[in-house]
Parts: structure tokens; C-alpha cells; sequence
């Protein structure tokens, strides 16, 4: 399982979109974080936005769901070309039947779980997804500090899914960065969603090199 950099474009310039996708060409996933001011409080981006990235982006796009009625929508995403599509637990009516629709159109599946949602209810139904995201923040901002307290939620995950003999992802989102990257590496996590650090550097290209170097010291 090799490391996996998904920069978030939340903090890119929308007026020059392709642009700033080209910036980060070195990396695994452009992810894009739509949020719909219920689940959580703020607004950001959407289906014509992921559809533009989609068309624009060198590298395949991978959607966050932070939404309510993730049931209705999240294959509508996955059919515009996202190839990774992330729902949450909390929101999410029918999770495995949703997953089954997701991987059904030949797209990746994830399971995103807010800071405070345990692992515990989903360890049997693991394999019915490609990836489990762990929030390091509450989401809903860029930008916000890491939750380094999760990294136990991480580590009992990672257990649970090499005792199954299975092949998930484990992605963690929020505060991700070169003073952090390497703790989230360590307890099991293999995909990082960095935004902040990529887009703020002088050098995106450079900083997703930086990263994935410092998370290859403890991944996988």
C-alpha cells in the first residue's frame, strides 16, 4: 500500500482553476470538499465546481461529501467522473447500499467519520469500502489545527483492517501538514489530504514531494 497525496483545493484561486490544478500534477488525488451549509457550517463548491475539476484536472478527482442526504447525491458525483467519492456515516441513510452504488459505476468508495464518531459500529462492514477517512478536524473549515487525539482512531482501524486481510485506505483530513504528516503515517494512515500547506507554499509541486517523502519514512 503505497503513500497516497490528495491535496485539498479549498484554498486554491476558483478564477484560475486549471491552474491551480496543474500545480499539484505530482500528486495522487485533487480532492474537492463540497459542503452544503447543513451538515456543516459553511458553503463550499458543489457539482458544477467538481464537475469543472473533473474535466480540468490532470489527476483523478476525489469528492468529500460533507452533506446532508449523501443517499441522493453521492452518485451523482461519482457518475460526473469523480473517481473517489467520500460520504459521511453521520449522514448517510443505507452506507453499504450506498457503497455498493458508488463502486457499482467503477468508482472508489470512502466512509468519512467526524472527530467524535467512533470505529467500532462500521469494523464488520469495513470491506464493503475502499477507504475510511478520520476528520483530524471538525470539518467544515481549512485551515483549523490537527486533532493529534485521533491518531488512536487511526491505529485501531488499521488493525482492524489488516486482521480482515483487507485492502482499505485510511485518509486523514485537516491540519495536515509537514509537523503532522509523519504522526498520521505512523499510526496507519496512508492517504493525506493536505490544503493549507500545499496551496500556502511557495512551491505546490515542491511541498507534495516534501510530504509524501515524510510520510514514506513510516508508511506502508
Amino acid at each position: 500500500m503505497s503513500v497516497v497525496i490528495s491535496p485539498s483545493i479549498l484554498n486554491c484561486d476558483f478564477g484560475h482553476l486549471a491552474d491551480e490544478l496543474a500545480k499539484i500534477s505530482n500528486a495522487d488525488f485533487a480532492h474537492v470538499d463540497i459542503m452544503d451549509n447543513h451538515f456543516v457550517p459553511n458553503l463550499a463548491l458543489g457539482l458544477p465546481l467538481a464537475e469543472a475539476a473533473v474535466k480540468s484536472s490532470p489527476i483523478p478527482v476525489d469528492a468529500h461529501l460533507m452533506i446532508e442526504d449523501p443517499d441522493r447525491w453521492a452518485p451523482v458525483y461519482a457518475e460526473l467522473g469523480c473517481e473517489s467519492v467520500t460520504f459521511h456515516a453521520e449522514a448517510a441513510q443505507a452506507p453499504i447500499r450506498l457503497a455498493r452504488e458508488i463502486r457499482a459505476m467503477g468508482r472508489r468508495a470512502g466512509l468519512a467519520l467526524r472527530p467524535a464518531t467512533g470505529i467500532e459500529p462500521y469494523l464488520d462492514i469495513l470491506g464493503e469500502f475502499d477507504m475510511i477517512l478520520v476528520m483530524t478536524v471538525e470539518p467544515g473549515f481549512g485551515g483549523q489545527p490537527f486533532i493529534e487525539a485521533m491518531m488512536p482512531k487511526v491505529s485501531r482501524t488499521r488493525r482492524a483492517i489488516e486482521a480482515a486481510g483487507l485492502d482499505v485506505w485510511i485518509q486523514v483530513d485537516g491540519g495536515v501538514s509537514r509537523s503532522t504528516i509523519e504522526k498520521a503515517a505512523e499510526a496507519g494512515a496512508n492517504n493525506f489530504v493536505a490544503g493549507s500547506a500545499v496551496y500556502k507554499a511557495d512551491d505546490a509541486a515542491a511541498e507534495v514531494d516534501f510530504l509524501r517523502s515524510l510520510a514514506s519514512k513510516h508508511c506502508c
